[in-house]
Formats: C-alpha cells, sequence, structure tokens
C-alpha cells in the first residue's frame, strides 16, 4: 500500500508536504536551490529523473508554494486569497497548460500538456482541483501561527482545527492571548 492509500488526506498529501517545503519554526527551505526542487519533484513522483530546473523554474515553483500557503491559510478562516495570489496560481496553471483528458472507461482526469517543472507543478494543481470537487480541498490548511504556517490535513469531524498541533502552535497562541488579555486588564 502506497504513502497516498495509507494517508487520509490521499494525494493531498501531496500537496501538503509540497508547502511543508519552507519550515518556518525551523528557518529552513527543502526548495533553496534549483537542484533542491529538482530532487523533492523526482523523490515525489512528480517528474522523471534527470529533470533540467533552472532559477526561472524555481521562483514558479515558489511562487506555487506560497500561494497555496495563502490559500490554505483561507481554508482556516483566514482572508481569501487576493488578486496577486489568483494571478499567480492561474499563470502557473496556465504554462502548465492544464487540459481534460478521458479515458476508455469514461473517465476524466485534468492533467498537464507541459513537461518539465511546469508540468510538475501543474500535477500538483491538478490534485487542487480533484481535491475541490470532491469537498476535500477543504480540509487542507495552514496553522494559524504566525511563526509555523505548517500545513496539515484537519481530520475533525466538523473541520474545526485551527492549528497543526495542539500541543504546540495552539497552547502557544492561546497563552500569547492570555497573556494580551491579562495586559490589557491591569495596563
Amino acid at each position: 500500500m502506497d504513502a497516498a492509500a495509507r494517508d487520509p488526506a490521499g494525494a493531498l498529501r501531496l500537496v501538503r508536504e509540497f508547502v511543508n517545503t519552507r519550515d518556518f519554526d525551523n528557518d529552513t527551505d527543502g526548495l533553496a536551490t534549483p537542484h533542491d526542487l529538482a530532487d523533492w519533484l523526482v523523490a515525489n513522483g512528480l517528474a522523471t529523473p534527470g529533470l533540467s530546473v533552472g532559477a526561472a523554474g524555481l521562483r514558479r515553483a515558489v511562487e506555487l508554494r506560497e500561494s497555496l500557503r495563502a490559500a490554505l491559510l483561507a481554508n482556516n478562516g483566514g482572508t481569501p486569497p487576493g488578486p496577486a495570489v489568483l494571478d499567480a496560481l492561474n499563470r502557473i496553471a496556465q504554462r502548465a497548460k492544464l487540459v481534460t483528458r478521458f479515458d476508455a472507461t469514461g473517465g476524466a482526469s485534468l492533467d498537464p500538456a507541459s513537461e518539465g517543472v511546469d508540468g510538475a507543478l501543474g500535477r500538483l494543481l491538478a490534485i487542487v482541483h480533484d481535491a475541490t470537487a470532491t469537498g476535500d480541498w477543504g480540509r487542507l490548511k495552514a496553522c494559524r501561527n504566525d511563526s509555523c504556517l505548517w500545513a496539515f490535513y484537519d481530520h475533525s469531524k466538523n473541520h474545526s482545527r485551527h492549528w497543526c498541533s495542539m500541543e504546540s502552535c495552539g497552547s502557544q497562541v492561546k497563552a500569547r492571548t492570555y497573556r494580551r488579555r491579562r495586559k490589557a486588564q491591569t495596563g
């Protein structure tokens, strides 16, 4: 059984892991170089070995990652993505040349006609598209803790999780809120 089949997030696991290549808590970026991006895309089955990635491809990938993070914050009660985020997502989808493909069983899928980095990024956007169609997209969220912003899949029955972890981020945010309230009352 593959990882996507075991993970309740299913194919959204790839989107979550892509967004989480930037770790704000530890100040690390798994996509710091074109080589890092090529390795990540190949390791996650989105591209074939030997993928050539340049600086422009890396910029588009980082732009997609941060645009998806903005969308995930909106999924967690944040402000809806602004025009710049939507333009970025649409521009990357257009470069991927996403098309509907039909198969012999009557099924249809959204697939990139582009190859290389643009095709790989298009595969991530196709996963997002499929998740919006099934209603699962709203379960993928970014942590509300401003110093974290980790992407997580909300497994809760009523889709009410706000933090990647109540033990760490949830407790930190609640403690900050309590201290602010306390200071306002005494100050």
